[in-house]
């Protein structure tokens, strides 16, 4: 099934901003950008091969499709192409509630749902949040977030910054939280590392707010003892992504945002067990022992 990733969070927050940057960090991804009209959601003019009505074609196989009030079709049509799309982003209205996206995508078993993420500017987020219109709108968008990136910090105070990511933490139980500026966010933080570990072999992507490491696991594993550690934040992780033999014998995939952590039977192929860990930067490090419980043999 195509993964599918919901974008949302209010006007302003820098929706616009990570799209195009998730788009020049494609690297061999085909990605499909779903938005209500071109308009709201203007793509780099540089990244854009040609436009045909509902559709532009970008640089390195991605596209991007206005939907207008047809998210179903929208994404019937998506799935016939040959070849499909790697991963959906659907870039939420700024009035949007994501559940409400995600109810629509649960209807086609050709996808399946992947994080919701939810931009927040640390500037505005707290006075949106109590004024009478909007304030019931910002706070469900919240709430339904499994990752929420906080932008815009560089425009106030470090006192204030951390104050809102404090308070977002509160509104997002369930989510992980945490600051970017103008879009800076690796591309597997927001779509998660690739399944395949001919991919993950090679994982290592770092940047200023982010690293990303490969641990091995050993065989068998407690899965379900594993995804409860993953989902507490002693290891500072946002994402995490990879196979694991259980106890009962059969391979599982792992994936993880925020503190959302699903396991689901694999019957494929696997070369290696192991996890793929994007944690914050400023988190202390951790070992196999502690994530697995065990040594790796």
């Amino acid at each position: 099934m195509i993964p599918v990733t919901t974008i949302g969070g209010y006007l302003g927050a820098g929706k616009t901003t990570l799209v195009n940057q998730l788009l020049r960090q494609a690297d061999g991804r085909r990605l499909a950008v779903l938005v209500n009209e071109f308009g709201a959601l203007p793509i780099d003019a540089d990244l854009i091969e040609a436009q045909d009505g509902d559709m532009i074609s970008i640089a390195g196989g991605c596209i991007c499709c206005s939907f207008g009030n047809d998210l179903i079709g929208a994404l019937r049509d998506l799935a016939q192409l040959s070849p499909a799309p790697d991963h959906i982003l659907i870039e939420a209205s700024g009035v949007a509630i994501p559940s409400g996206i995600a109810a629509s995508v649960s209807l086609l078993p050709e996808y399946e749902l992947g994080a919701v993420v939810v931009l927040a500017d640390v500037e505005t987020i707290e006075a949106q949040a109590q004024d009478a219109y909007l304030g019931d709108t910002i706070l469900r968008q919240l709430s339904d977030a499994d990752l929420v990136l906080a932008t815009k910090g560089d425009l106030v105070a470090e006192g204030k910054q951390s104050g809102a990511l404090s308070w977002l933490q509160e509104q997002a139980p369930r989510a992980g939280v945490v600051a970017v500026t103008n879009g800076q966010v690796s591309l597997d933080v927001v779509l998660g590392p690739r399944a395949g570990f001919d991919e993950i072999v090679g994982a290592g992507h770092a940047d200023a707010l982010f690293r990303s490491r490969v641990v091995d696991a050993p065989n068998p594993v407690d899965v379900k003892a594993v995804a409860a550690r993953l989902a507490s934040e002693e290891f500072g992780l946002v994402r995490a992504k990879g196979f694991l033999q259980g106890e009962d014998g059969r391979t599982h995939l792992l994936q993880m945002v925020g503190k959302r952590v699903d396991v689901s039977a694999y019957d494929g192929p696997v070369s290696r067990f192991a996890l793929v860990c994007i944690n914050r930067a400023d988190a202390a490090d951790f070992s196999s022992e502690a994530l697995f419980g065990v040594h790796p043999s």
